[in-house]
């Protein structure tokens, strides 16, 4: 994971620095604190999952922003297949398309292991979600519910409210996870790249 948390401490200086903020106003805007953004940055701490969606809330952006670099497709593109990402105590993902900025989208592939659950708070506003499961069987929390979809089954939600995964079987599960952004300020500066 030494690739990815170099990235996420050059990404989220960038962010940061883009967007004209000092490490307080930073703190302020996405509620992590302002010693663990400090700490992020200089890499001497590793962020958990639910720091890095703090983040991205904050920042209006997608988590792609800080884990991978900014790709826009033309034509036909093959994301290189990285190795997976498990951050401490968090579902394993991978990304298959990061953040397109053409597209508004990104999209993982994550993996529950038996008995796992994992539950997310609201992602940004106007933020939807894609669940598509390619192996196994898998519940989701929406609206405090649980319900359950199998391999071949697929679900859209708005992801700006609580939702989770959990895996309540024996064998290990996998889906397919669209993220899609609406177009805010900060995501035109990093699709113009300025």
């Amino acid at each position: 994971m030494q690739m990815t948390e170099t990235k996420i401490r050059i990404n989220l200086k960038a962010v940061r620095t883009r967007a004209g903020l000092s490490l307080s106003q930073a703190a302020e805007l996405t509620g992590v604190s302002k010693a663990m953004l400090g700490q992020i940055e200089r890499g001497e701490s590793s962020p958990t999952l639910a720091t890095l969606w703090k983040l991205a809330k904050g920042f209006h952006l997608p988590l792609t922003a800080f884990i991978e670099d900014l790709v826009q497709t033309t034509g036909i593109f093959t994301p290189a297949r990285p190795d997976p990402v498990r951050f401490q105590g968090s579902i394993g993902f991978h990304t298959i398309f990061p953040f397109d900025p053409v597209f508004g989208s990104e999209t993982f592939l994550m993996t529950l292991d038996p008995g796992q659950t994992h539950v997310s708070n609201p992602h940004d506003a106007g933020v939807v979600e894609d669940v598509f499961v390619t192996r196994g069987e898998i519940e989701v929390l929406l609206d405090g519910n649980w319900k359950v979809f199998r391999c071949g089954d697929g679900i859209r939600f708005p992801a700006d409210q609580p939702h989770g995964y959990r895996n309540m079987t024996d064998d290990p599960a996998q889906f397919h996870n669209t993220m899609h952004y609406p177009r805010t300020a900060l995501f035109e500066e990093i699709s113009d790249g300025s």
